[in-house]
């Protein structure tokens, strides 16, 4: 059920982003209205965890993008914890929430994540166990499993990057970005009052 789950795991991310996105075209945040200093924190947060994520997750492909079958990739953003790529996610999804102002949006993200990613790093760390053998638990016997440990820090003064392969993660690292850019673009549609709103919401 798990594995089948992780295999779609791209495909129910882009249904519960289209969901997502439909709720936020019609809804009223309340919280805006009630508590505009805080939204206006909220949105702050939001786009540094953002800048975050994406600078992240570009730091990551690039070590990953085009190795992710056939190498067990240790160093740069993977010397510091084991799934790199999933922190950073989480940092962009957070922040994706609080750029909604709203704050059940935000609790929704969370939750998500919650669930499907502990899932997700479960089942590929059975692979790469399977792959690698030795060298992996090795590898996991020594590196943080999802928090950074920048203590363990170390990169290679080289590496040879695969540019095709990174070319096309650099669309993924950017995607919070234009969430967020979509967002803007519905809000100013709901003010125009182009959009009806049919739930109310924090």
């Amino acid at each position: 059920m798990f594995e089948s789950l992780v295999s779609h795991r791209t495909k129910i991310s882009q249904l519960l982003g289209v969901i997502f996105i439909v709720a936020f075209m019609f809804s009223d945040r309340k919280l805006e209205y009630l508590a505009p200093v805080v939204t206006d924190l909220m949105i702050t947060a939001g786009c540094f965890l953002i800048g975050c994520a994406t600078v992240g997750r570009l730091w990551c492909a690039q070590y990953i993008a085009g190795y992710k079958s056939d190498t067990l990739v240790t160093t740069g953003p993977y010397s510091i914890c084991r799934n790199p790529l999933y922190f950073f996610s989480l940092l962009g999804g957070i922040g994706v929430g609080l750029c909604t102002e709203s704050l059940t949006f935000a609790a929704v993200i969370v939750l998500v994540f919650a669930v499907i990613y502990p899932i997700t790093i479960s089942t590929e760390e059975r692979r790469l166990s399977s792959a690698f053998g030795e060298a992996y638990d090795s590898y996991a016997a020594s590196t943080p499993r999802f928090l950074p440990d920048v203590s363990k820090f170390h990169e290679p003064a080289e590496y040879m990057v695969n540019t095709k392969a990174y070319r096309r993660e650099i669309g993924d690292a950017a995607f919070f970005v234009w969430v967020v850019g979509l967002f803007e673009i519905i809000e100013v549609f709901i003010k125009l009052n182009i959009l009806p709103t049919y739930l109310s919401i924090y």
